[in-house]
């Protein structure tokens, strides 16, 4: 055995989990753990009312379906409580240039052959002039469009929610509550050590001193455990991902939610708009490099519909990732680990995936190997998401504005460049094992972003034109079929939360 797995493991079970930190992080692990593993261990979650959250992101990805099913979470209790709604999706506008929009959704499109996409029958179609938008042949963008959505037989549409972070963080603190997680109100004044280097205890300002076997730290931008404690360096991003500042207002609805997330390109950078049941969340992400936070305000307040509710409110940040996950007994979770900005809504979801992974390889006892294969993956997990955000930004026609002629011309990571010019180039995609966004991500925003394949696959000229159009028009048709039943969105919302009117 190594020296650095004796002085890490410490040797001894681990039976006491300490969370540093509350929030949507923090509430999420303690969730997950009293769910799954509460008999078995004491989890204590410690947190301030005096410290406040970031709570920028309301949007989030399918994904945080599948984490409520593992958990038995009843989705109408928790989308009355949360306020929420429905989300199919993200409009991009003007991203590809000026007033040139498109969606990126959840949904499959059309269908695949074996030996190649859908693309590239689609393709074959365009070039015959037999084939509609490529979006027409996708339901869950189609429903977004006609701001429609209903569950559906065998889970056969796909959705995620906008929600209230700050109550969607009190809602999995009553539930996990209900499965032993013990809360300590109070401020963190320092993180004790053992002799090992382990984290050993949190001492509290008022003197308490809470130990532990495990430590996740939820501090937030502070990484008191992971960063302050430990001294885990950090990655920064910022040569590929220029935003650096965010400044975030609730307003009043002024109309029916939509089931789809806003990214409204700007000068120096986006703007999101999040519909929720009783009031939309509205933001603006920039550069302070192109741009101040004063205009980024007038901007800001200038587009938003409904009353303001709070202050437009400032957040910087740096984009990027700790350098590891998890050191000897400390797991990083949420803004401790690293930030990117909210543009494709996977802040919640790398906090789940940080769960996950460390519910399937919990530790008896802590051992190097556990922890070296966690950052291995949390890496390639991030790489890959990263790589997305900058797509988005590299693959542009805009060049109106100093923010964007630099976002065109900045050089990207390789394993970006390579996915750019095979799809580019062929057509083709491909998705790595336990790769967040698949084929259909990268097809969506590529042809959405203006990329047009110069190659295709062979495989569609083996189609007369007949068969051809017979098969995307019934593709086209079954969407279509499909959409037309659908309720309007929040009609189905209102039948669906019955709960919501009694708490508002």
């Amino acid at each position: 055995m190594s020296e650095a797995s004796d002085s890490t493991a410490a040797r001894k079970p681990v039976r006491r989990v300490v969370i540093a930190g509350g929030g949507t992080a923090g509430w999420m692990a303690a969730a997950a753990l009293s769910r799954t593993l509460g008999k078995v261990l004491d989890i204590t979650l410690v947190e301030s009312d005096a410290i406040g959250t970031v709570g920028v992101g309301e949007a989030t990805i399918p994904t945080l379906v599948t984490f409520h099913r593992l958990l038995n979470i009843n989705e109408q209790a928790f989308m009355a409580a949360t306020h929420a709604t429905i989300k199919l999706g993200i409009a991009f506008e003007g991203w590809r240039d000026v007033s040139k929009d498109y969606i990126h959704s959840f949904g499959l499109t059309g269908k695949d052959h074996w030996t190649a996409g859908f693309q590239h029958f689609w393709l074959k179609g365009r070039e015959r002039g037999l084939a509609r938008d490529y979006g027409d042949y996708c339901m869950e963008l189609r429903a977004a469009q006609e701001r429609k959505f209903a569950h559906l037989p065998d889970n056969g549409i796909n959705y995620a929610f906008h929600l209230d972070a700050t109550q969607y963080a009190r809602f999995l603190r009553r539930f996990s509550e209900e499965f032993g997680v013990q809360r300590e109100e109070g401020r963190i004044a320092e993180v004790r050590m053992a002799d090992n280097g382990d984290i050993a205890a949190l001492a509290m300002e008022d003197g308490r001193l809470i130990e532990g076997d495990l430590f996740i730290d939820c501090t937030g931008f502070r990484a008191l455990l992971i960063g302050q404690a430990l001294g885990v360096p950090f990655e920064d991003w910022s040569q590929w991902l220029f935003a650096d500042s965010a400044l975030a207002v609730q307003t009043d609805s002024v109309r029916d939610a939509i089931p789809y997330t806003r990214s409204i390109a700007g000068d120096a950078g986006w703007q999101w708009r999040i519909p929720l049941q009783h009031r939309c969340g509205n933001g603006i992400v920039f550069s302070s490099r192109y741009t101040d936070a004063d205009a980024a305000r007038e901007t800001l307040m200038g587009s938003i519909e409904g009353a303001p509710r709070t202050e437009p409110r400032l957040i910087r940040f740096k984009p990027g990732q700790r350098a590891k996950a998890w050191e000897r007994n400390c797991v990083a979770l949420g803004l401790s680990s690293g930030f990117l900005e909210p543009l494709e809504s996977t802040n919640i979801h790398l906090i789940q995936r940080g769960i996950t992974r460390l519910l399937q390889s919990f530790p008896h006892v802590i051992e190097q190997v556990d922890i070296d294969e966690y950052n291995r993956q949390v890496e390639n997990e991030i790489t890959h998401i990263r790589d997305f955000v900058i797509l988005h930004y590299k693959v542009t026609d805009r060049r109106d504005t100093p923010f964007w002629r630099d976002c065109a011309a900045m050089d990207i990571p390789d394993t970006l460049r390579h996915r750019i010019e095979l799809f580019a180039e062929t057509g083709r995609v491909f998705r790595v094992p336990n790769e967040l966004f698949a084929e259909n991500s990268w097809i969506q925003v590529m042809l959405g972003q203006g990329i047009v394949p110069r190659q295709r696959h062979p495989a569609p000229d083996m189609m007369g034109d007949e068969e051809l159009q017979h098969f995307l028009e019934g593709i086209r048709q079954r969407v279509e079929n499909t959409v037309r039943r659908l309720p309007a969105h929040m009609d189905y919302i209102r039948s669906y939360c019955p709960m919501q009117a009694a708490s508002e």
